[in-house]
């Protein structure tokens, strides 16, 4: 089963206004288990970056502007997504600014519902609990220490193994699967052996007979 994490980062919070994606990163998944392949690529968002937007990714104008605008990057993304179901976190978010994109092209837009929405799981799992993308982080013990702005790449790569911990860890399913190469546990296989002997032996019906006498009035002699 192949799924694509993958994360977006931008100009603002709302492609209606205007703002445009500047990153993208996607993590193969296979059976939930990222494989080592991703896309990741800069976007030149053509137009400024406000302060609070580049504060949050730390992106500037001037290192955006060295990078290929959507057009340019837009069919090796979607050669690398292909027909796979896309993990987001607050996926209606992602989706819409990589809807407008699509749209300035005169593209298909990708349908919602081919996205897992880990915001979602989530809240399913862990009702009242906080369900941002840090949180979960610190609930399952996910490193973020070398994260020190948000990036899609980065941020994928999080989302994967947050992912991995919200369908229930290394073993989906509790499902054992051997390790590839691992030896296989010999069976033990019945094993012959000698019967045991209930009755006493002469010397220990002797000894016993003479532990007897040692002990005063005895109740089975009453």
């Amino acid at each position: 089963m192949r799924q694509v994490a993958l994360d977006t980062e931008t100009t603002g919070l709302d492609p209606r206004a205007g703002d445009r994606i500047v990153e993208i990163g996607c993590i193969e998944l296979i059976n939930h288990v990222p494989t080592g392949e991703i896309f990741h690529c800069y976007v030149n968002p053509e137009r400024d970056m406000p302060e609070g937007a580049q504060a949050v990714h730390g992106l500037t104008n001037e290192f955006l502007s060295r990078h290929p605008t959507f057009m340019r990057i837009a069919d090796e993304f979607l050669a690398f997504i292909a027909d796979s179901e896309l993990v987001i976190h607050n996926a209606g978010f992602d989706m819409r600014f990589i809807n407008a994109e699509l749209k300035r092209l005169g593209r298909e837009p990708l349908s919602l519902d081919r996205t897992v929405d880990t915001v979602a799981m989530a809240r399913r799992k862990f009702p009242g609990a906080q369900a941002s993308l840090d949180a979960l982080c610190r609930r399952f013990n996910i490193d973020t220490s070398a994260r020190t702005v948000h990036g899609a790449l980065t941020d994928a790569r999080l989302l994967a193994e947050v992912f991995l911990e919200l369908v229930g860890g290394r073993q989906p399913g509790l499902a054992l699967v051997r390790s590839e190469g691992a030896s296989p546990v010999p069976s033990a296989g019945p094993r012959g052996r000698e019967p045991r002997r209930h009755e006493p032996t002469a010397e220990e019906a002797e000894a016993h007979a003479r532990f007897l006498e040692r002990i005063t009035a005895p109740i089975w002699r009453a």
